[in-house]
């Protein structure tokens, strides 16, 4: 077994426990001062010493053993950096190593001793050989390396702290951090709620400077999150450590809420002291009867799970499954094989017989305590992972990489310095006073790989640029643990891959059956319905109310549903937008077949009446009131009949172009020509009194005048719709909730107006002639026949208008439809079916003679 600092024994120097130092007085040798927190603290009995501080008694200082890996980390780097001849060649690292016991007095007291001469506590008074301190590796806590800055910075002496985050940093120029930005992990804690939804949490924090920062930091960004602090436990400050009734008190209160509380959820600010009173108040609450309190911790980078020796009864399994982030960390060779040649009885090391006292509960013979005896052959490797690892942890590796770091400023300055001729007594440099802040430079600008494999560097702030592991904790019956990466925070990593985790490898504690546990205030709102805030209460806490009519939420804990795309429309359930159909009077549907068979029919029947008349057009009823009017009626009625198929089908741009011109045209001719007919016969009446000058207007170019006028009238408008603004196919997604209407946009409503204003002028126009003209005495009258038919076509279109504006999609065009062919089939009817019976079913009325008897 090796001793655990093993130097030049002419150059050993081993003084009380309360430090250990490493001096060499030699121009080619330097010192690196350390003051690490912790390795002993206060325990709850009186702190006094004995006349020799060496034989201060073990129970009135409470260990914490696991903590004396740091400053193993220390010797075994500078053990290998002195070994190796390309860091420093002709250089010897020595270093001393001071504890600050979380004690501002003790802090400033070991500071002070780090830059004064040897043994003499008395700054810049030289004694003896003076002391080449080049750097100092900060404690583990943040006010630690604040008091220590205090007297640090008037030396001008870096210092690397390896504490998880130094709030004040930004004011203190001297201070590298071996640890990423504190603003990196608060965004991490945040990111790893929202992950996790877990939007209602406690924070646990010790009454002090640095918990009420926490607090106020952590709040904020939870508010731009839109997480809720549920509860803010805030447990006994430092300065209560010895008020023994008061923690217990405090500890219990706290307990019991939490054991009532239904926040799963604690965010702790992992420091030495709130993970103390933390692990008080977890035994606190089996004592006291309130039972095991089962929470999900999540922790800061400062926590490295450690107990003291009054902690040896605490149920670890209370931390099984906790969250917590750490300084990335790797496995470093060779440091394992160093662990186990570490010698209880060397007498270099000031700090391992209380170590091994503490760790296996027993004592040394030489002691002159009670107690098993320790033999020296305990095995390190048997301790449970609370009191002593085997593995390097985080903040064992940022002490590694802090004195590497230093190791390769140093090399880096005495470079530079040798580049400018500066050698002095052989291959040694002269100590000088510069030496210190000249290293700076050099620190800040360092950048390599240290045994592991990872790259060390600082930012622009002195923090490392680094990331933080995310470590689930697995603890275990036997009081050991397990540490499982399950994630990465890393702010240098490109958008997206600067968080990452994989749940599936976590595993939860066994209170919530292995599922993510819930950190609500209340439930989930899920799909399709939509928060709504209850008065009173935090943001986080809600009623959730269903989606209103048109709208959807398609995620759980929506602030508020939304409208669908414009082609879409919200299911029944209002969680998600289904597509809608297209909405046309199609030829495939029911309605569309009936409409376009019956149009169909109606174009066969007035074909049949045309053929008829055609055939018998040499007759007398045939000939009476001018046969090519009524040639002209009949097709134009077999083609208003047959314009109705335009309206049935996708609408398309040539179809929408001819529906309404090609109908209004067409239906224009037909009413002009029941016009004309009636004016003949009101004419013709006119005619036959004597002395009449009314028998220049009767004949065939009157009527075919009226015709071809009120047409061309009627084809004027629809020119100049079509020239101006012409119709053309448009969707309508707003008018049915379910449907998109495929119609035919009309482009100028108000020239549809007067194309069917103008078409009932000529209509009522028609009415009243025939009217008025139904009780003429003719030869064959057909006023009356016109005066129905006309009251027919009216009436539909009359009906038509409200109809219409009523109707929606496809609906609409069928109304249309309806009111062409009822009109229409109006007018066939009204006009034709008694001309038809005559000339089919009573041949021998169709005769001159029987048609004058038949008038008289």
């Amino acid at each position: 077994m090796s001793p655990l600092f093993s130097a030049h024994p002419a150059l050993r120097c081993v003084t009380d426990p309360i430090h250990v130092q490493h001096q060499y007085y030699q121009p080619g040798h330097f010192i690196i001062g350390g003051i690490t927190s912790q390795l002993f603290s206060p325990s709850l009995t009186p702190l006094y010493f004995k006349e020799k501080p060496n034989e201060m008694l073990a129970d009135e200082y409470a260990a914490v053993p696991k903590n004396y890996q740091h400053a193993l980390s220390l010797v075994f780097a500078v053990k290998e950096v002195n070994e190796n001849s390309k860091i420093l060649l002709n250089i010897t690292l020595g270093f001393q190593i001071y504890d600050s016991y979380f004690n501002a007095r003790m802090t400033y007291q070991n500071t002070l001793n780090l830059v004064s001469c040897h043994e003499k506590t008395v700054p810049n008074y030289k004694c003896g050989t003076e002391k080449n301190l080049i750097a100092v590796i900060g404690g583990l806590d943040s006010e630690t390396s604040i008091y220590m800055d205090s007297i640090l910075s008037c030396y001008k002496i870096p210092q690397v702290t390896y504490s998880a985050a130094v709030s004040a940093k930004q004011h203190i120029s001297s201070l590298y951090q071996m640890s990423p930005s504190e603003a990196d992990q608060y965004n991490g804690i945040v990111r790893l709620l929202r992950y996790f939804q877990w939007m209602w949490v406690g924070i646990f924090v010790t009454a002090d400077n640095k918990g009420e920062m926490f607090v106020k930091t952590l709040t904020h960004q939870f508010s731009l999150s839109e997480i809720c602090a549920a509860s803010i436990e805030i447990l006994p400050s430092a300065s209560h450590f010895f008020n023994i009734f008061e923690v217990m008190v405090k500890c219990q209160e706290v307990a019991i809420r939490l054991s009532k509380t239904n926040v799963n959820v604690f965010v702790v600010n992992a420091d030495t002291y709130t993970m103390k009173f933390l692990q008080w108040m977890l035994i606190e609450g089996v004592m006291s009867g309130v039972g095991p309190i089962n929470k999900v911790w999540v922790m800061t980078a400062d926590w490295d799970f450690s107990s003291e020796t009054f902690h040896r009864d605490l149920d670890i399994q209370n931390f099984h499954g906790a969250l917590s982030f750490a300084i990335h960390s790797s496995e470093v060779k060779g440091f394992h094989r160093f662990l186990l040649n570490i010698n209880p009885h060397s007498e270099a090391d000031g700090f391992i017989r209380f170590f091994w006292q503490q760790a296996f509960g027993c004592q040394f013979l030489d002691m002159e305590t009670e107690g098993e005896s320790c033999t020296g052959e305990e095995k390190l490797e048997s301790l449970p992972g609370a009191f002593f690892e085997m593995q390097m942890t985080s903040q064992s590796y940022s002490i590694y990489n802090a004195v590497y770091a230093v190791a390769h400023a140093l090399h880096a300055m005495l470079a530079s310095r040798t580049k400018h001729g500066e050698m002095v007594l052989g291959n040694y440099l002269r100590p000088q006073k510069s030496q210190r802040f000249q290293l700076q430079p050099f620190l800040r600008s360092i950048s390599f790989n240290n045994s592991a494999g990872d790259i060390v560097s600082f930012n622009e702030n002195g923090e490392l640029e680094n990331g933080f592991d995310i470590i689930n904790w697995l603890t275990f019956p036997n009081k050991s643990f397990l540490r499982v990466k399950v994630g990465k925070m890393d702010s240098q990593a490109p958008l997206g891959r600067d968080f990452s985790i994989n749940e599936n490898i976590i595993r939860w504690h066994q209170s919530f059956n292995q599922v993510v546990p819930l950190a609500l205030c209340n439930d989930h709102c899920h799909a399709g319905y939509s928060r709504q805030r209850k008065e009173g209460e935090p943001f986080c806490c809600y009623d959730c109310a269903p989606c209103p009519e048109g709208k959807i939420s398609n995620q759980t804990d929506r602030n508020d549903c939304f409208h669908c795309q414009e082609d879409r429309y919200p299911n029944k359930e209002r969680n998600q937008c289904i597509p809608k159909k297209e909405n046309f009077l199609s030829y495939e549907a029911p309605l569309g077949i009936s409409l376009a068979l019956l149009a169909l029919a109606f174009s066969a029947t007035a074909a049949l009446v045309f053929g008829i008349f055609i055939k018998y057009q040499n007759t007398p009823i045939v000939k009476a009131n001018n046969r090519n009017l009524t040639y002209t009626l009949l097709i134009s009625l077999l083609l208003c009949f047959l314009c109705s198929l335009l309206f049935i089908g996708r609408p398309q741009l040539l179809t929408c172009n001819l529906r309404q011109t090609a109908f209004g045209i067409i239906f224009s001719v037909a009413v002009s020509s029941v016009l004309a007919k009636t004016l003949t016969v009101v004419l013709a009446f006119m005619a036959n009194k004597p002395g009449s000058k009314m028998r220049k207007w009767v004949g065939k170019r009157f009527s075919t005048s009226i015709v071809l006028g009120c047409a061309s009238v009627q084809a004027s408008i629809c020119i100049v719709w079509l020239w101006t603004d012409p119709p053309f196919p448009d969707l309508d997604m707003h008018s049915l909730p379910e449907e998109v209407i495929v119609e035919c946009n009309e482009g100028s409503a108000n020239m549809l107006y007067y194309v069917l204003g103008y078409m009932g002028l000529l209509a009522l126009v028609s009415f009243v002639v025939a009217f008025f003209a139904r009780k003429l005495p003719d030869t064959f009258n057909e006023a009356k026949f016109i005066t129905f038919s006309m009251l027919v076509f009216c009436s539909v279109w009359l009906t038509f208008v409200p109809t219409y504006l009523s109707t929606k999609g496809k609906y609409t065009v069928a109304v249309e439809i309806f009111s062409i062919l009822a009109s229409s089939a109006g007018i066939l009817g009204c006009i034709f079916s008694p001309k038809c019976y005559i000339i089919v079913f009573k041949p021998e009325l169709n005769s001159k003679e029987q048609l004058k008897k038949r008038n008289k």
